[in-house]
């Protein structure tokens, strides 16, 4: 399918889809006249990439787990698992930041919210 037919079946825009290819993430052929084309297994491959993304793992993070990638998921391997739970670790200290910066703003709310009202 030419990059147009890919991004009809998946939604995903083609300046996305050449991006992903820079990456390293999305692999097409080329065609004698140098049209990009992608084989059927190709949407699959975007939303897998999609859901990575959306997971909070970065294009490099993607780029090193793909290669474990089974129709079912990932083969798990000290590879794989490595990313996988390098991007879990990111996520839980963004997650212990904003649970830090929540309470310090709740206790300026409360603050606010205890001084006398003034207009």
């Amino acid at each position: 399918m030419l990059i147009g037919e890919l991004s009809r079946a998946t939604g995903v825009a083609p300046r996305l889809l050449r991006y992903y290819e820079e990456q390293g993430l999305l692999i097409p052929h080329r065609d004698s006249n140098g049209y990009r084309t992608y084989g059927d297994q190709a949407p699959a491959r975007v939303h897998r990439i999609r859901e990575l993304l959306d997971a909070g793992l970065s294009t490099r993070a993607i780029r090193e787990l793909l290669p474990c990638a089974t129709d079912t998921g990932f083969q798990h391997c000290d590879h794989s698992r490595k990313v996988v739970q390098d991007g879990l670790t990111r996520l839980d200290t963004q997650i212990a930041d904003l649970q830090h910066q929540r309470a310090l703003l709740a206790r300026q709310e409360a603050a606010v919210l205890a001084a006398p009202y003034e207009s």
